[in-house]
């Protein structure tokens, strides 16, 4: 008996990419879901040490205050008069989020304490100052 090959009329061949293109989407799907939606503040500063600090999961929302007194939030130089209005905007979009404060050791504590005036009267109920642990009480 002779046996025939079928050969394609086309005679085109190619590779399927529907299952890599499935893949790719359930991996950028992954990706959307796991990454944490947090507002750095956008500069380093010199945390205080302190014997007593306990380790926390980090706050959505950073605050930075540098030594020289400028207060950074989400990348940007923000002045204290519009700390409020930008904290009742993010607590509208996000009630759950928590404020850290990350103020340099150098700064001011009277700055620091205006700014913590200012996330409590935007109606953020916790908020709590970034320490160093290691650092000791210096």
């Amino acid at each position: 008996m002779q046996s025939r090959r079928h050969v394609p009329e086309s005679g085109e061949t190619g590779i399927d990419l529907a299952p890599m293109l499935d893949f790719c989407v359930n991996l950028l799907i992954f990706f959307i879901i796991t990454t944490s939606f947090i507002k750095e503040a956008g500069v380093t500063v010199f945390k205080p040490g302190a014997m007593t600090a306990q380790h926390e999961d980090a706050g959505n929302l950073l605050i930075a205050i540098r030594e020289n007194g400028d207060i950074w939030m989400d990348r940007q130089h923000v002045d204290l008069r519009d700390i409020r209005s930008r904290m009742e905007r993010l607590h509208i979009e996000r009630p759950d989020d928590t404020v850290v404060i990350i103020a340099d050791k150098a700064s001011k504590a009277g700055i620091v304490a205006k700014v913590m005036d200012e996330v409590r009267l935007a109606g953020v109920k916790y908020q709590s100052i970034a320490a160093d642990p290691n650092a000791g009480a210096g």
